[in-house]
């Protein structure tokens, strides 16, 4: 099939509003007639420790002007099957929290009721909770790989039912979750209480600690997810660059060490293929704190990454 978009040439004059595209694609006004796209959600109100993470598709954005079309590991092809454009930032309120919730998951209704299948770029793990109703609204319950340093389960912070350390309690709350269809991977870190990891467990959720897979391979874990899973059950791939050692991307607000290496992150996106991956998810690169760029190029690569795993691309 002769491919039906490309990232354009390095040498090509970005049409973002001054801003770099994610992969030097082109820009859309509207998810019609695509099957993925990239957005950006530049919300970090959410945070509770080093604030930053809302100039994370920027610099995200920025870094991927390195990838090119073809993933050279796994054979995958996107574009030579997939229409994809970069949607631009969602215009979120950065005054109030609550209402750019409703923003947020109002943008996904109208991505989604086109068909598209978006890839996030954060932004704060907050995000993760109105994408997650605009998923479900469509989809029912959906299957989650989430990977992070944090279950992300508090009832409250600060006294704040929404906050980026809540909101797959309130996705719970909701039944916007499959629970038996839940993996946590590389939790870690110190805690308030064991039921910080506990809770999820209760509710179904597998969860994977990340001292539990020092020096492993996670394909067999991944192999685990796509038998329970199964090729036709909604599931939507959430990663918080901090479940990444920060020796690899100490870029972002809540960094903990022990954590996943660059190859368990590509093992665990990888080992997605062939599930039906309806959206995913690339949040907490917070640039101010790796002057490299090198958390937000990982960043970069893992939403390429998602892409690759979407249902309809083509390996060759």
């Amino acid at each position: 099939m002769t491919p039906r978009n490309q990232p354009q040439s390095g040498n090509a004059m970005p049409r973002f509003a001054g801003l770099a595209t994610m992969m030097r694609l082109p820009t859309a006004a509207s998810p019609q007639g695509l099957d993925a796209a990239f957005i950006g959600v530049p919300l970090d109100i959410g945070t509770s420790n080093r604030p930053g993470a809302r100039f994370g598709p920027r610099e995200i954005r920025a870094e991927s002007a390195l990838l090119r079309p073809y993933n050279m590991a796994t054979g995958a092809a996107p574009f030579d099957t997939l229409q994809v454009a970069d949607l631009g930032d969602v215009a979120i309120n950065t005054y109030s929290l609550e209402k750019s919730l409703d923003i947020i998951t109002a943008f996904y209704d109208e991505v989604l009721a086109a068909n598209c299948r978006p890839i996030t770029l954060g932004g704060d793990h907050t995000i993760a909770l109105p994408i997650l109703r605009a998923v479900a609204k469509k989809h029912g319950p959906v299957a989650l790989v989430h990977v992070d340093a944090h279950a992300d389960v508090n009832d409250t912070m600060f006294g704040e039912i929404v906050a980026h350390g809540t909101p797959f309690r309130r996705a719970v709350d909701e039944g916007l979750l499959a629970c038996d269809k839940v993996w946590q991977i590389g939790l870690r870190g110190t805690g308030y209480a064991a039921d910080d990891f506990d809770w999820p467990r209760r509710q179904g959720f597998t969860v994977v600690q990340a001292h539990e897979v020092w020096y492993q391979t996670l394909t067999p874990l991944m192999a685990q997810v796509r038998e329970r899973v199964g090729p036709s059950q909604p599931v939507y791939i959430t990663f918080d660059i901090d479940g990444v050692d920060p020796a690899f991307a100490g870029g972002t607000g809540t960094p903990e060490i022990g954590g996943l290496t660059v190859p368990q992150a590509l093992e665990i996106v990888r080992g997605c293929r062939g599930l039906n991956v309806v959206g995913g998810d690339l949040v907490e690169v917070a640039p101010a704190y790796d002057p490299s760029g090198n958390t937000a190029l990982l960043g970069a690569n893992l939403a390429y990454e998602m892409l690759c795993v979407l249902p309809g691309v083509r390996y060759r």
